[in-house]
């Protein structure tokens, strides 16, 4: 289990909602703010909408 908010702990979340690569490459080659900011896009996003 990763800690909250790691590198790691966006990864995961990312990939459970079905987003593996960003831009072609691999999402472990993102810095932890472009994998907030992708975090806060696609999965906060989304509950906003619900």
């Amino acid at each position: 289990m990763a800690h909250i908010y790691s590198k790691g702990w966006y990864i995961q979340q990312l990939k459970s909602v079905g987003i593996s690569k960003y831009e072609q490459k691999k999402l472990e080659s993102y810095r932890t703010y472009v994998l907030a900011n992708l975090y806060r896009i696609h999965v906060e996003g989304k509950q906003k909408n619900q």
